[in-house]
């Protein structure tokens, strides 16, 4: 089987999508004899492969000067390469004008086409900018969106959505071919271990002090003011010696570093892609600090909680979903001070205690091959034009090999 992935939701540098893909082409070169093909923009146009995994990039232009994200415009050549390839499924990560030219060339070559709601992007861009318009605007502004969303995913075979919550979200608004599919974890790597004191000396943290983790893009939508805000009001509060280590870059970071400068306690440390390296920050920390509230899934929160470091943030939102353990301290409220006092509260809590309890649970179903199973359930439906369930599918996925 030929499966090839197409989205502009990449980047040498980027997250939870970048993860998705790099662990998909890990798990065809160890569990099957599939092939994958990867098609992203890039700052060059090139073909790369490692055995049966292929990456195409296409030259393409930033999004913006300071973006690690590029607009990827030639999606004629997009289409040549599919014509190349031939796969037997494509699936679309992004909703914008390169899913429509994937839906276009699967017609073409009549191949099934799949896609990934990576983003709910009415409430990771469009709420925020609209509302400069009033609430008619912005009503008619996410009514369009929502319209859109329908109009675009019904046209693929199967829409996989990261979260239930989100699924019951969109099937209300009418898009009825979701398949909730959770991400994973490489639950080999993220695990539980001792905590890691020498990454803690190397970063200067005091042995008493109490370290909080962030861990992503440095962006407005990832709502990294109220982390700053709501570390801020920690250090008034002079409770605990708490100090906050960032990892991560985006057009916010210059105000990451304004607070590091005024506290003395912030330590920022650059984008890292080696899971090991992250697994030390996870194993570092005393809790993990996620602000946002417009995730689809939240996949830093699930590989910290493997680790065993307890997650704290703001209820009400899709990664309600993947907590499991800890939940009942999280903020009520998208603010600082309510989630200043979520942390207090934490701090008094057992958090090793609740750390394990999230790390058994998050390792038993969010481990990756588990995750692919079922998508590549999902891909032989498709080509097949079957149904999901149908015994035939389910039996050639107990013959060992996925491919």
């Amino acid at each position: 089987m030929k499966i090839c992935d197409v989205t502009q939701f990449y980047s040498p540098r980027s997250g939870g999508v970048k993860r998705y893909l790099g662990e998909k082409q890990e798990y065809v070169r160890a569990h099957t004899e599939d092939e994958h093909y990867l098609i992203v923009p890039g700052e060059r146009t090139l073909h790369q492969s490692e055995g049966r995994t292929h990456v195409f990039t296409i030259a393409s232009p930033k999004v913006d000067r300071t973006s690690r994200y590029r607009i990827l415009c030639n999606v004629s050549l997009v289409r040549s390469v599919l014509r190349e390839i031939r796969p037997d499924v494509i699936e679309s990560g992004d909703p914008y004008h390169l899913a429509w030219a994937t839906l276009r060339a699967a017609g073409e070559l009549g191949v099934p086409a799949v896609s990934f709601y990576h983003s709910h992007f009415p409430d990771a861009y469009l709420r925020t900018v609209c509302r400069f318009g009033g609430r008619i605007i912005e009503k008619i502004v996410l009514a369009s969106a929502r319209r859109y969303i329908v109009n675009l995913y019904s046209r693929f075979r199967y829409t996989f959505v990261p979260s239930p919550t989100l699924q019951k979200l969109l099937n209300a608004w009418g898009l009825t071919n979701t398949i909730p599919i959770r991400l994973g974890v490489d639950a080999e790597t993220f695990c539980p271990g001792p905590v890691d004191r020498a990454w803690r000396e190397e970063l200067a943290i005091p042995d008493q002090a109490f370290l909080l983790l962030y861990v992503g893009r440095l962006a407005r939508e990832k709502n990294i003011s109220i982390l700053l805000d709501t570390f801020r009001s920690l250090r008034a509060s002079c409770r605990r010696d708490y100090r906050l280590l960032v990892v991560g870059e985006g057009p916010l970071r210059k105000h990451v570093l304004q607070l590091q400068a005024d506290t003395d306690a912030v330590i920022w440390r650059p984008y890292i892609e080696k899971k090991i390296e992250l697994r030390r920050c996870y194993r570092a920390a005393d809790l993990f600090v996620h602000p946002g509230v417009v995730e689809t899934f939240g996949l830093v929160a699930v590989e910290s909680q493997a680790c065993g470091c307890p997650v704290i943030g703001i209820r009400g939102t899709n990664m309600d979903d993947h907590i499991h353990a800890g939940l009942d301290l999280w903020a009520k409220r998208n603010s600082a001070e309510e989630l200043a006092r979520a942390i207090e509260n934490s701090a008094d809590a057992d958090l090793r205690y609740i750390g394990l309890c999230a790390s058994k649970r998050t390792r038993e179903i969010y481990h990756w091959p588990h995750v692919f199973v079922e998508i590549w359930r999902y891909y032989r439906s498709a080509i097949r034009g079957t149904n999901p369930t149908d015994e035939s599918v389910v039996l050639s996925l107990g013959r060992g090999k996925a491919g």
